[in-house]
């Protein structure tokens, strides 16, 4: 869901890279929420909304080859979209114009799919009845666009019903993000991947998101070798050095919580991001849903009269589901602000 924030009167000074690190952060710890599947939640013998940070410890898949980093990134990109990040939403705008030149110049929105969230109950109603009953997909080449909510239905079921998919759209479910221009019913198929050597294309995809990469400077080219308007977002000075600062630190409050090894000493976020990860270590036994709705609370500060840049972004409603588990007492997590 969209952000629609407002606020009525300044409590703090202004501090913008402490806000968007704990919007990172937020992003980071939505999807190791996200990524809990129903045998992880059976093995700690707790629903969803009730599973403590330490037990998210226990079972996050931290590994960059095991995933997590990529659905952070995913996230994290998003919510940076839904959030108005002009970081992130200047080059994907700039994308999205050379994808077509009947798209209007607007701010970008974006759908999350990733078709693996379909196994949540209402998930694609819900993101077909957000798109909107004119929405349709742009796929490249000639012919007419597709209607968006059959087509995703389909797509959400996988590799299994690529079959199923007309040519021009049959790898659209390697889809990440639907991402459109604000009022445009016209949405692109984008793909995220947090390493740019991993992008791959496919026929319906038109966008691709990648970190900076040694060979390609940040911007936006069109790549031929996977036939997608690449969007390389800048790194280290830009969005990506923000989203792998982060990273770090979660990944290393959740090893500390988990009791896993730690990583090797090279692999050590900043100071401020190093204070997030302290905060994050005192708040094990609270519940990983209010460590999720304090990074929110943080990522705001009570500001106001300033650029919307990573504001708070409503979780989506399937990604909280269950209700009722043993009562732990702990604090209420509050994060402070930072001093970048």
């Amino acid at each position: 869901m969209a952000a629609n924030v407002t606020f009525i009167q300044q409590n703090e000074p202004v501090d913008e890279p402490g806000r968007a690190m704990y919007a990172v952060t937020r992003s980071v710890i939505r999807a190791l929420i996200d990524s809990l599947t129903a045998e992880d939640l059976t093995d700690l013998n707790t629903p969803l909304n009730e599973v403590r940070l330490r037990q998210l410890a226990k079972v996050a898949r931290l590994e960059r080859d095991k995933g997590m980093k990529g659905d952070g990134f995913e996230w994290a990109v998003h919510e940076a979209i839904m959030g108005k990040e002009p970081s992130v939403i200047e080059p994907i705008a700039h994308a999205l114009r050379r994808c077509s030149k009947s798209i209007k110049d607007a701010i970008p929105q974006s759908l999350l799919f990733g078709q693996e969230r379909a196994r949540y109950l209402g998930f694609i109603d819900a993101m077909v009845d957000t798109a909107g009953v004119d929405a349709y997909l742009l796929p490249e080449a000639q012919g007419r666009p597709f209607r968006f909510g059959p087509w995703v239905s389909i797509a959400a079921r996988g590799h299994d019903a690529e079959y199923l998919l007309k040519e021009r759209i049959k790898k659209i479910w390697k889809t990440d993000l639907f991402v459109n221009a604000e009022g445009d019913p016209r949405h692109l198929a984008v793909t995220v991947k947090s390493t740019a050597l991993a992008l791959e294309g496919g026929q319906g995809l038109r966008i691709g998101i990648v970190p900076e990469h040694k060979d390609q400077k940040a911007g936006i080219h069109y790549n031929n070798k996977v036939g997608l308007w690449q969007v390389s977002l800048a790194d280290p000075d830009g969005f990506m050095g923000l989203f792998n600062d982060a990273y770090h630190a979660v990944a290393r409050a959740m090893l500390t919580l988990g009791k896993l090894p730690q990583p090797p000493y090279y692999v050590k976020p900043t100071p401020a991001a190093q204070r997030i990860q302290e905060q994050l270590e005192k708040y094990g036994d609270a519940r990983a849903i209010e460590v999720e709705e304090a990074l929110n609370e943080a990522a705001q500060q009570d500001l106001v009269g300033i650029a919307h840049q990573l504001v708070g972004v409503n979780a989506p409603e399937w990604l909280h589901i269950k209700q009722m588990a043993p009562k732990i007492i702990s604090p209420k997590p509050k994060f402070s602000p930072l001093s970048v």
